[in-house]
């Protein structure tokens, strides 16, 4: 029996599953925003979705590893983002595996 145990606090929050909702808000319709928002989350292995709502926004739901949402919500707040974001708002919950592939609606 090993003395070290490899399933401490860092390998939990790489593999600990979550779900993230992300409204955006800014000028963020008709720039190519859910499309690159698409391709990021896809680059880091999430699943769901971001759709266009009134008001300027844009809604980004999606689901895998926490550490990985934590990369998108970052990049979402980031400045390299098509168009321009004023405000990101954030809710974490558990995946609900509802979700296959990443759309855009």
């Amino acid at each position: 029996m090993s003395d070290t145990d490899d399933t401490g606090p860092a390998d939990s929050a790489n593999t600990e599953q979550a779900r993230l909702t992300a409204w955006v808000h800014g000028h963020v319709q008709g720039v190519g925003f859910r499309w690159w928002t698409r391709a990021r989350a896809l680059e880091l292995g999430l699943v769901g979705s971001a759709t266009n709502l009134p008001a300027r926004r844009v809604e980004v739901v999606a689901e895998g590893p926490r550490a990985a949402c934590e990369r998108l919500l970052a990049a979402l707040r980031s400045t390299d983002t098509p168009g321009q974001v004023d405000h990101v708002a954030e809710q974490w919950s558990a995946p609900k595996g509802d979700r296959t592939g990443f759309v855009e609606r």
